[in-house]
């Protein structure tokens, strides 16, 4: 399969057929895109092997975790980052918190790239009144504050790991959907698909084999760069306590549990909030880096 990109002329041009390749020697030209796969990659494989890398239970409450006034305690030899208001090691629920971010934003994400996908392709390639009525229903949810709904859904139901992900990709498609859309109504005027309509091409094959292809580059780079906005949704969700609910870690409720520490144990807020914004971040240099690569004339449009 090739990869495509539609530069401002209208003509289409494909990237080489080992497109994998081309993409992976050009991120390895980019220094920032370096820093945030190594980045990503440390978090991905600390959250893999938290239960071997972690040094006590995320829910264990350790009685020499407190001071004698029953105070969290600062960064130790024994509690690398301190400890919680309970007693808990900082340094083992930023671990297991990790695979709760990531969990959330690529299962969320990855709903919210298929749903976006799917409505923007179908209104594009079909037209007509059922492309009207999906593009309607498009601008009525991006009509609402995406946070505002998602806070509402996420009341609406009992919060769990699998209900957040679902609240935000819930939220989170439409962008997507309109820049699908866009693309999938400007590629079926091309002459190459009117020439395969001429020759007797069925719907079907045009969408997959000419159509596609040249989708793939928007839902890859959006692939990329959502996953830092369901990462900060799912912490602000959580930070809320309509999130991903406790025993199980999360960066946002972690910092949540101990916001009235604020400024006595300042490390229980500025740690897990510095681990969200390094993991948002660095989705965001590799995301606007693949945006250059396969779409250099659409910078700024996801």
């Amino acid at each position: 399969m090739t990869l495509a990109t539609k530069p401002e002329h209208g003509t289409v041009t494909t990237l080489p057929a080992a497109g994998i390749d081309f993409i992976a020697k050009q991120l390895a030209r980019r220094p920032l895109a370096q820093f945030g796969l190594v980045v990503i990659a440390v978090i991905v494989l600390a959250a893999l092997f938290a239960p071997l890398i972690a040094p006590y239970d995320p829910a264990e409450q350790l009685f020499d975790g407190l001071t004698l006034e029953g105070a969290p305690l600062p960064p130790n030899a024994q509690f690398w980052l301190g400890t919680d208001l309970l007693g808990r090691d900082l340094f083992t629920r930023l671990l297991y918190g990790a695979r709760t971010s990531l969990i959330v934003g690529i299962v969320a994400n990855s709903a919210a790239v298929a749903i976006g996908a799917l409505i923007g392709i179908t209104a594009g390639f079909f037209g007509g009144v059922i492309g009207a009525a999906l593009m309607r229903f498009t601008d009525l949810m991006a009509a609402f504050p995406a946070l505002l709904l998602a806070i509402v859904l996420a009341a609406l139901f009992r919060p769990s790991l699998w209900i957040v992900a679902l609240v935000i990709a819930m939220v989170n498609w439409v962008q997507l959907c309109r820049a699908v859309y866009t693309q999938t109504r400007s590629l079926a005027e091309h002459e190459f698909i009117e020439a395969e309509r001429a020759i007797g091409a069925g719907r079907a094959r045009i969408l997959f084999r000419h159509i596609l292809p040249h989708l793939f580059p928007i839902m890859l780079v959006w692939g990329t760069l959502g996953i830092s906005i369901t990462v900060l949704l799912e912490a602000t969700l959580s930070f809320l306590g309509i999130g991903v609910q406790p025993p199980i870690p999360s960066w946002g409720n972690i910092i949540n549990e101990n916001q009235t520490y604020f400024t006595t144990a300042p490390w229980l807020v500025f740690i897990p909030g510095a681990a969200i914004l390094l993991l948002a971040l660095a989705f965001n240099l590799v995301g606007d880096t693949l945006r250059d690569i396969l779409d250099p004339t659409q910078k700024g449009y996801y």
